[in-house]
């Protein structure tokens, strides 16, 4: 039996890859800052992850043979993890905006995004920055290490309320701000993306890997999908979530080669916007 450690598994997708290690025999333990309840079966540790002390001391002499990142976004918070845990691997959930910087016409595979440079000092860090220079940190230190670059995700309860900015706007009969030309990227479902993590934190690789359903989608699919006659507005700037002005696709060629089989969007997107609406 592992010995699992997740860390944040509040809420919406991180919440049901708690669910899934739990019920594939794994000992878990979520660790947050205790904004709601941990799902049972499951031991509740609260700190919060940027008080280095306040870890020590809820951790005590507890080690794991993975911990799972879920709520890692700066290379300070990187860097305190790299001390605090004892850990055989270590397991952080990454973005797709790690490659907010690269401009291509193919598919993005990993090695496109390797190490950058870290600056521990910053004020602040912008999603995509703070993401790579926290898989920075992680990657060269001692313990092996695996970041999942997440798709964006639709589906179950998501609090982002991305994909309700359309619904609600399409079928109010209102326009969608778009870019001139939207480009595809890729997407994934709350729950297959739950289900990934769940696989991966119980697997053995290194290395990042890319995470997303089969079948790109631009701002344009997402509306054809809603609304028979769905209406756009063209902007230069403020456009709708999922409005990308590049080709943001990932290449899940390695994921798949490692034994995992992703959906397809159109298995799924029809419900999600159901959903939503029902919602």
């Amino acid at each position: 039996m592992k010995k699992v450690l997740v860390l944040g598994g509040s809420r919406y997708f991180g919440r049901g890859v708690v669910e899934r290690l739990r019920d594939a025999g794994a000992d878990v333990t979520v660790l947050n800052r205790g904004s709601a309840p941990a799902p049972g079966g499951v031991t509740h540790l609260i700190a919060d992850r940027d008080d280095e002390a306040g870890l020590k001391a809820a951790l005590g002499s507890r080690s794991f043979d993975v911990v799972l990142d879920q709520v890692c976004y700066t290379p300070v918070q990187a860097e305190i993890a790299s001390r605090v845990f004892r850990t055989d691997r270590y397991v952080m959930t990454s973005t797709i905006e790690v490659y907010d910087q690269v401009r291509t016409e193919t598919p993005m595979t990993e090695s496109l995004v390797s190490s950058v440079p870290v600056d521990l000092g910053a004020a602040s860090y912008d999603y995509g920055e703070g993401k790579r220079q926290a898989e920075t940190v992680f990657a060269a230190a001692e313990t092996p290490f695996a970041s999942v670059r997440v798709a964006h995700v639709l589906g179950g309860e998501d609090f982002t309320r991305r994909l309700r900015h359309y619904v609600e706007r399409l079928d109010a009969g209102d326009a969608v701000d778009v870019h001139a030309e939207p480009r595809p990227s890729t997407f994934i479902h709350a729950s297959e993306i739950a289900d990934f993590l769940a696989w991966a934190t119980l697997a053995d690789f290194t290395g990042p890997v890319n995470a997303g359903s089969h079948g790109e989608l631009s701002a344009l699919d997402l509306a054809a999908a809603i609304s028979t006659k769905p209406r756009f507005r063209v902007v230069e700037r403020d456009a709708s979530p999922f409005s990308f002005d590049r080709y943001a696709v990932l290449d899940t060629s390695r994921a798949t080669g490692l034994g995992f089989s992703f959906s397809t969007t159109t298995d799924w997107l029809g419900k999600a916007i159901e959903d939503v609406r029902k919602a």
